[in-house]
């Protein structure tokens, strides 16, 4: 049944979101706010053919804090990547300029507004993104960040990368850690299975530590639900 439920959610799901992208550059007339408020639609796609489809359940531990903070996610699969986005109210997104540099998605990202890096992480880069998270920091929106900088396997826990620590401290907002379980149902290869997808949202962490405190905290509380 893995593999009917696997086959089935990657026809409905990537079709719809073939039909998303294409029909991007029409939303991005309406401006902004109407692209944020599409983008949102995708996520609920998303997370219904997640939940009917394949069979997970979706649960979030812990409160979702308001206010414009900076949040600091697990990344195991696409589906935080997504719903993280709905349930923030759209925050300025940290990406890698990979998917930026894709046909028409990418362009769509920047025009949604998220904050692309460079993964080679060097100087000009890290102050790149320093930029564009401050001025998505003066419109009032929150930054969304996957510190480790890339999907992992379930269990994982890889150090922080360091643009984390500078964006904490560029930004001198609260930091609220998002643990996730969702690699065993949607892993990075291989069928979908069902179970529990979880986000846990730990308390918020004020700003202005030291960087080796502010990372050690972070990493403990993200990787929390591991084991």
């Amino acid at each position: 049944m893995d593999a009917v439920r696997t086959v089935l959610f990657r026809i409905f799901f990537y079709g719809v979101s073939a039909l998303f992208v294409l029909c991007v550059p029409v939303a991005a007339l309406f401006g902004s706010a109407f692209l944020r408020a599409y983008s949102n639609a995708w996520a609920w796609t998303m997370q219904w053919s997640v939940r009917r489809i394949v069979g997970a359940r979706v649960r979030i531990e812990g409160e979702v804090p308001e206010g414009q903070l900076l949040f600091a996610g697990k990344h195991e699969s696409y589906f935080e990547a997504l719903e993280l986005t709905r349930i923030l109210h759209c925050p300025a997104t940290v990406m890698k300029r990979e998917l930026a540099s894709i046909p028409l998605w990418g362009w769509a990202a920047q025009r949604y507004g998220t904050i692309v890096v460079d993964r080679e992480a060097n100087a000009a880069a890290l102050r790149a993104m320093m930029r564009a998270a401050q001025a998505a920091r003066a419109t009032g929106r929150s930054v969304l960040i996957f510190p480790e900088g890339t999907r992992v396997l379930p269990g994982d826990a890889p150090p922080l990368r360091s643009g984390f620590a500078g964006l904490y401290r560029a930004l001198d907002l609260p930091v609220v850690p998002v643990a996730v379980r969702s690699g065993t149902v949607w892993p990075r290869k291989g069928l979908m299975r069902r179970g529990d997808i979880v986000l846990r949202f730990g308390a918020p962490i004020p700003p202005g530590l030291p960087r080796r405190e502010i990372e050690a905290r972070v990493h403990a509380s993200i990787n929390a639900l591991n084991g």
